[in-house]
C-alpha cells in the first residue's frame, strides 16, 4: 500500500477503535460492529464476484454455516474462541470446497441457480437437524473469553476491529499479488488465461474456497455478536443484501465493500424515522452536486452524464419533504435508492468518487536497477541445441464439428529456431490448427507431439507451461489490469510462493514478486511499451495491444510462439516495428509459427510456409516455392504471385 493510503487507513482504525470510548449506547456500537463483519464477508465475496466475475447467490448459506459451526462447537463443547474461530474458517471452506468443485463446472446464469440452492438446502438442514443444530430454537451464545478473560461488549467490538483489520490486510495482499491477478484473469478472458497456464477451473475453486472462509469468520463473529442465532436469519433476502453491498460499494476494492455494509445496515435504520430520512436525502443530494460539479471542472464527465444522477438526488431530497411518516413508504424509498445506485452508477459509490476527482490507483513503484539487469535477458533464450530438429509434429489432425471437417488430415512438421509461416483463405482452418495444438479443441483424431511428448489430451494450461505460448487473432487482453499486470499474469508460473508466504508477506514472495516485475518491465520494455505499463490494456490502442499480447506470451519463457494474425489491423509503421520484433525473438532461439494474411510479412521472416484450404495442406515448402505453386496461386495468392 502506498503511504498516504496506510495513513488514512490508520487514522479511521482509531477513529472507530475510539467509538466506544465517546459513546455509550450500545446500540449504535451494534451497528457499527455489524458494519464491520459485513464487510468481512464481502471482502471475500467481492474476491468471487468483482474479480472471478461469478454470480453467487449462497453466500448467505456460508454466512449461516460460520454462525453455526460456532454455535455447535459452543453448546456442544464449550470450545474456546481459538477454537471457535480456526473451526467455522475451516468447516466453511470445506462447504465451500465441496459446492465450488461441481458447480464451477458451469457460468451464468447455472451457477447462480446452482448456489441459490445450495443455500436454501443449508437452511433447510439448519432447521431441520434438531440433534445438532437445536433446530428453529436456535442457539444462544455469551460473550467469548480471550486468554481467560471474559470479553464484554466494548472489548468484543475492539477484537471484531482487529479481525477486520487482518482480514483486509490478508485479502488486500492475496488480491495484489500472483494469485489476484490470476483471479482478475479469469474475468477479463478465460481462454487467454488457460493459455497463460493459469488453470481457469482450479483458480476459480481457489477463490472460492477463500471467499467461503471469509463468510465463515464473519459468520461465527456474527453469532457471538447477536448471542443467539436462528434458521430465519440466513435467507436469500440477505444473499441478495450481500450482492447489492458489492454492487453499490464498488467492486475490486476493499473501501467499497466496507461503503457497502454500511449502507446496507445504515439505509433501512435511517429510513425508519422521516427526519433522518430529510438528513440523509439532503447530505446525499448536496454530494451528490458537490462531486458532479468537480467532474466537469476536472473533465471527467459532462453535465449530461452527471444530469441523472444530480436531478435524482435532488428529486429524492425534495420528495422527504413532502412525506410526513415512512411507514408506507419505507420499502420503496429504499428499493429506488438501491435501484438509483446500481443502475447509474455502475462503478458503485467509490468508482463515482473516484472518477469525480480523478482518483485514478497509480502504478506500484520499481526499482530501476532490477529493470536494468533484466534488459539484456527479457526473452529466455531457448536452448540452441539441436537446431534444425523437430520441434512440434502434428500427424493426421482431423477435427470435426458435427458434420464439418474444419481440419481434414493436416500433417505439420515445424523444425527448431525456425519461423514456420501457415496461410490461407479465411476459413481454410488456420486459428483451428492453432486452437488444436494450444489444447483449447481436442482434434477428432490424430497425434501431436511437442518436444517428444504427446499433446493431445493435455490441457491449454499444461501445454503452455510445457512451452507453447501463443497469442489470438481477436486480442485477448485483461482489459481492466494494466499492461504490466498483463504481463505477470504470463509469469504466473515463475511464482512457488503460497498463500501463506503471500497473506505474511514472506521473503520468498517479496524476492519472487520483484523479480517478475522486473522481467514484466523488461519484456515490455522488449516491445516497445515500456512507457504504458501502468496503463490499462483496454485503453492502448489497437497496434500495442498486438505487441502487448507478444510481451505476454513471452513471459511464459516459451520454446514454440503462435502468433495467430499479429499485423491484422496494423499501420505500415506498425508492420515494420513488428517484424523487427520477430526477428529479435528469433534470434534467441525461440521457435515461431506465424498466421499472417500479409504476405509482405510471410515472405521477409518465414523459413517454410504451409498452405491450408478447406481444411486440407494444399501445399509446403520455402516462400518462393509457396507463392510460385500454381494450387496456392489459384486457392488464395491470386494477383499476388505477380
Amino acid at each position: 500500500m502506498k503511504r498516504p493510503a496506510v495513513l488514512l487507513g490508520a487514522i479511521a482504525v482509531a477513529v472507530v477503535a475510539g467509538l466506544p470510548l465517546a459513546f455509550d449506547n450500545p446500540y449504535y456500537l451494534h451497528l457499527v460492529q455489524t458494519i464491520m463483519i459485513y464487510a468481512i464477508l464481502l471482502f471475500g465475496l467481492d474476491i468471487v464476484v468483482g474479480y472471478t466475475g461469478q454470480v453467487s447467490l449462497g453466500h448467505a448459506g456460508l454466512f449461516g454455516i460460520g454462525s453455526y459451526a460456532a454455535g455447535v462447537l459452543v453448546m456442544k463443547l464449550t470450545a474456546p474462541l481459538w477454537i471457535t474461530l480456526p473451526g467455522a474458517i475451516l468447516v466453511t471452506a470445506g462447504f465451500g470446497a465441496l459446492l465450488a468443485l461441481p458447480a464451477l463446472r458451469v457460468t451464468g446464469p447455472y451457477l447462480a441457480m446452482v448456489t441459490l440452492a445450495f443455500g436454501t438446502i443449508i437452511g433447510i438442514l439448519i432447521n431441520e437437524m434438531d440433534f445438532l443444530t437445536n433446530g428453529p430454537m436456535g442457539i444462544t451464545l455469551d460473550r467469548p473469553k480471550l486468554f481467560g478473560l471474559q470479553l464484554d461488549d466494548r472489548s468484543f467490538y475492539w477484537l471484531v476491529l482487529a479481525l477486520l483489520v487482518l482480514s483486509l490486510v490478508v485479502v488486500h495482499r492475496i488480491l495484489r499479488s500472483h494469485l489476484g491477478r490470476a483471479f482478475e484473469a479469469l474475468r477479463g478472458s478465460p481462454v487467454a488465461s488457460d493459455c497463460m497456464g493459469v488453470s481457469v477451473y482450479r483458480y476459480k475453486v481457489y477463490a472460492f474456497v477463500i471467499s467461503a472462509g471469509m463468510a465463515g469468520l464473519a459468520g461465527a463473529l456474527y453469532a457471538y455478536s447477536e448471542q443467539y442465532i436462528s434458521p430465519n436469519t440466513y435467507t436469500f433476502d440477505l444473499t441478495v443484501l450481500f450482492l447489492l453491498a458489492i454492487i453499490m460499494g464498488g467492486r475490486k476494492t476493499r473501501v467499497g465493500a466496507i461503503v457497502g455494509a454500511t449502507v446496507i445496515v445504515l439505509l433501512p435504520k435511517l429510513l425508519d424515522d422521516v427526519d433522518q430520512f430529510r438528513e440523509v436525502a439532503v447530505t446525499i443530494a448536496v454530494l451528490v452536486a458537490a462531486g458532479a460539479a468537480v467532474g466537469i471542472a476536472r473533465g471527467r464527465t459532462n453535465a449530461r452524464a452527471a444530469a441523472i444522477p444530480v436531478l435524482g438526488s435532488a428529486a429524492l431530497a425534495g420528495v422527504s419533504f413532502l412525506l410526513h411518516s415512512m411507514t408506507d413508504w419505507r420499502l420503496t424509498i429504499f428499493g429506488l435508492i438501491m435501484l438509483f445506485v446500481v443502475y447509474y452508477l455502475q462503478d458503485g459509490i467509490v468508482g463515482f468518487v473516484r472518477q469525480a476527482l480523478n482518483l485514478r490507483p497509480r502504478g506500484a513503484a520499481f526499482d530501476e536497477a532490477d529493470v536494468g539487469a533484466m534488459r539484456g535477458d527479457a526473452v529466455s533464450t531457448a536452448a540452441a541445441t539441436d537446431a534444425g530438429t523437430v520441434l512440434l509434429s502434428a500427424t493426421r489432425i482431423v477435427m470435426r464439428f458435427g458434420g464439418l471437417k474444419a481440419l481434414n488430415d493436416v500433417e505439420l512438421r515445424v523444425a527448431r529456431g525456425t519461423v514456420h509461416g501457415l496461410i490461407g483463405p479465411n476459413g481454410s482452418g488456420k486459428s483451428t490448427m492453432m486452437n488444436v495444438l494450444t489444447g483449447i479443441y481436442q482434434p477428432t483424431s490424430g497425434a501431436i507431439e511437442f518436444a517428444g511428448r504427446a499433446v493431445v489430451g493435455h490441457s491449454s494450461s499444461d501445454i503452455a507451461l510445457s512451452g507453447i505460448a501463443r497469442t489470438f487473432q481477436n486480442v485477448q487482453l485483461f482489459g481492466e489490469m494494466t499492461a504490466l499486470q498483463n504481463v505477470m499474469v504470463g509469469l504466473h508460473h515463475s511464482f512457488r510462493a503460497n498463500i501463506v508466504d503471500v497473506a505474511l508477506h514472506s521473503r520468498r514472495y517479496a524476492r519472487e514478486d520483484r523479480a517478475a516485475t522486473a522481467r514484466a518491465l523488461a519484456l515490455l520494455q522488449f516491445v516497445g511499451l515500456a512507457d504504458l505499463a501502468h496503463e490499462e490494456a483496454r485503453n492502448l490502442p489497437y497496434g500495442k495491444q498486438r505487441l502487448l499480447e507478444i510481451a505476454r506470451a513471452l513471459a511464459l519463457d516459451p520454446q514454440l510462439l503462435l502468433l495467430d494474425e499479429p499485423a491484422a489491423g496494423l499501420t505500415a509503421p506498425d508492420i515494420k516495428e513488428l517484424i523487427a520484433i520477430i526477428a529479435k525473438i528469433r534470434d534467441h532461439g525461440i521457435t515461431l509459427i506465424l498466421i499472417e494474411h500479409h504476405m509482405d510479412v510471410v515472405m521477409s521472416v518465414c523459413d517454410r510456409v504451409s498452405v491450408l484450404d478447406f481444411g486440407q495442406k494444399i501445399a509446403e515448402g520455402l516462400p518462393a516455392e509457396v507463392r510460385a505453386d500454381p494450387k496456392v496461386i489459384e486457392a488464395y495468392l491470386g494477383g499476388q504471385a505477380s
